[in-house]
């Protein structure tokens, strides 16, 4: 995202099973640091379970990185990553990021909020996606309460 307070970057991970927003960071710089810490809190959340998912990304260079390969190895992850210039093997993450823009940052005016204060705003976004926000798909229900209807969440 560019707001007049500078650049921030989102780096998340989406379950394509709901939607759900399992992890996230958000930061100003698109480094290794971004993806390393959305990754590992990914990891802990499934820490206890015995499926390994697949983890899918585009070819940013951050998630090439040798220590980024190393953490996934690490995890017993399986590792996807999309074909150059080709958004559709990532559509559970470009979708949420048309919604993301679409309901949040296009409709607002930036300009007042620090680099800080947007943080903020973009993780509260995300909270309420998971939480709050109905997915139709889902039968009227938010990630969250779809995954308690299952029996999934606690």
């Amino acid at each position: 995202f560019h707001i007049r307070a500078g650049k921030v970057y989102l780096s998340p991970i989406i379950d394509c099973f709901d939607g759900l927003v399992i992890s996230w960071t958000i930061g100003t710089r698109p480094d290794a640091d971004l993806v390393n810490t959305m990754l590992d809190a990914a990891v802990e959340t499934i820490a206890d379970s015995e499926v390994r998912p697949i983890l899918h990304s585009d070819r940013g260079g951050h998630y090439r990185w040798p220590g980024w390969l190393e953490r996934i190895d690490a995890a017993q992850l399986v590792r996807s990553m999309s074909r150059k210039a080709s958004s559709q093997d990532n559509a559970a993450c470009e979708g949420f990021f048309g919604r993301l823009k679409t309901e949040f940052f296009y409709p607002r005016d930036w300009r007042a909020f620090t680099v800080a204060q947007f943080i903020d705003e973009v993780d509260a976004y995300i909270r309420w996606y998971n939480k709050t926000r109905i997915k139709m798909s889902l039968g009227g229900r938010s990630p969250i309460e779809y995954r308690k209807s299952l029996g999934l969440t606690p």
